[in-house]
């Protein structure tokens, strides 16, 4: 089978997008590619020998594709900027699965557009390889996401502040790439026809149960409490969470400066432009409900043709997001520690957990617990300067476990995650020319409940404070 493409987007969303075509690569490589996924997708595998590292990459176009760059606005760490849009990617159509799914097959790094303001359009070889490894361990993970297809060289230097580095480009498979930045971009333009347009192609891709859109916002709502419930599960921080960053489909997108939290601590930042710890972990469950009332704003001529009315809707809507958050944070940390059902005292016994937590590896202590839970703390002690406070909290825990509790603790809390270290080993060295540290890395995040010793153990103490960088 081959793969089939539609272009849904431009034909049914005008006034949302540029045509263009992307760079040409001068010399493409293909250096990694998702071959399960592009199986899934339908691709057939001599074509993708032949075919690969040329549709990938830019260097020539796919059969039915028609390149385009999306405009879109967004609340970049709180300020709006009205015109966005793809400054480094295109989106070369929508894949049909042979199940039916339509899914987005975009090129990042793939040229200067007429959103790049200023910018070469281009990306370096490691933000390329780290969103690949990041997505596709979210995917192993659980966690609804965009997911890389493949990383082709270009052949061509990008030049950065911290130096030159080989070019990439990125192949990336979304649900869409339909962003709460993309109503805002028809909003502030006060093209309501257009803004009900782009409602009514997101209820059909996305919400086929929703018939206003309002209904369209609740489960955007409810799509977003339960993914932003389980990136604080798995300690990771986005790092970049503008509303040009919120899909609409409930999936994680735009890696750029995220990592996982090793030692936990709530206020953790990684990403060297959040200055101001906006994205922190634990401010991650205030930003969502921030940028879903930026969202409920733009559809306020949607909601209601009484515009008060339609504000007093949307303000109730909010007003439930914290309440919703709760449950969804609620359920993650009763599958992470085994609980049996439901107790209301299960809100405390999380607070005080988090506050014996303090300063312990947290994917490694969550994945001790299994050792613990006939009350041998031999694996969990070492994590702690002090076990005082976990010491008076194992018993609580001990009345509130499931019968089958080491069984779902070793499912729900992974070995391996992407821990900083190993990225930014593996990035520099295919940086250098050496794939197979990517390679490794890539196999033991993919299987993430699966033991694999390198891979498991926090950054040494040489490795320093961690900074994380867009990628732009």
């Amino acid at each position: 089978m081959t793969h089939q493409f539609d272009n849904s987007w431009p034909r049914d969303l005008p006034g949302s997008f540029l045509r263009l075509a992307p760079d040409a690569a001068p010399a493409p490589r293909l250096l990694a590619l998702n071959q399960p996924l592009a199986a899934s997708l339908g691709f057939d595998p001599e074509a993708l020998e032949n075919h690969a590292a040329d549709w990938f990459s830019g260097a020539s176009a796919m059969p039915g594709a028609d390149p385009i760059a999306l405009a879109y606005a967004g609340h970049q760490f709180g300020g709006f900027s009205p015109a966005l849009g793809d400054g480094r990617a295109h989106l070369l159509g929508e894949l049909i699965t042979p199940t039916g799914q339509r899914l987005d097959l975009q090129l990042k790094g793939s040229g200067r557009t007429p959103f790049s303001r200023g910018g070469d359009g281009k990306a370096a070889l490691g933000p390329m390889l780290r969103e690949y490894l990041i997505s596709e361990a979210m995917h192993a993970l659980g966690v609804p996401t965009t997911r890389a297809l493949a990383v082709t060289a270009t052949g061509e230097d990008i030049w950065r502040d911290s130096g030159r580095s080989p070019g990439a480009v990125l192949a990336r498979i979304a649900a869409s790439h339909i962003r709460v930045g993309s109503f805002q971009f028809f909003s502030a333009r006060g093209e309501v026809d257009k803004l009900q347009a782009l409602t009514a192609y997101t209820i059909a891709r996305h919400f086929p149960e929703a018939t206003t859109a309002l209904e369209m916002f609740d489960a955007v709502a409810a799509r977003q409490s339960r993914l932003i419930a389980q990136w604080m599960g798995l300690g990771f921080i986005h790092g970049v969470m503008n509303t040009d960053n919120m899909a609409l489909s409930g999936e994680t997108i735009d890696y750029g400066p995220c990592a996982f939290m090793e030692a936990y601590a709530p206020g953790t930042v990684f990403s060297s432009i959040d200055r101001q710890g906006r994205y922190a972990w634990a401010n991650q469950p205030v930003i969502l409900g921030w940028n879903l009332a930026r969202l409920a704003e733009a559809l306020i001529p949607l909601i209601d043709p009484d515009g008060e009315k339609a504000v007093e809707i949307a303000n109730d809507r909010l007003g439930q997001i914290a309440h919703r958050y709760q449950a969804d944070w609620l359920a993650v940390m009763r599958d992470k520690l085994a609980l049996s059902g439901e107790d209301p005292a299960d809100e405390a016994l999380i607070e005080d957990l988090l506050t014996a937590l303090q300063g312990a590896d947290w994917t490694l202590a969550f994945h001790r617990l299994a050792s613990a839970t006939t009350g041998d703390t031999s694996l969990l002690k070492p994590l702690f300067q002090d076990f005082t406070a976990m010491e008076a909290w194992l018993p609580r825990w001990h009345a509130r476990l499931a019968p089958d509790a080491t069984a779902t603790l070793r499912k729900t809390n992974p070995a391996v995650i992407p821990r900083n270290h190993n990225v930014e080993e593996a990035l520099e060295a295919a940086t250098n020319g050496n794939m197979t540290p990517f390679h490794a890395l890539l196999q033991a995040i993919t299987h993430p409940y699966n033991a694999a010793e390198p891979f498991m153990l926090p950054a040494p103490s040489s490795f320093g404070p961690y900074k994380t960088f867009c990628g732009t």
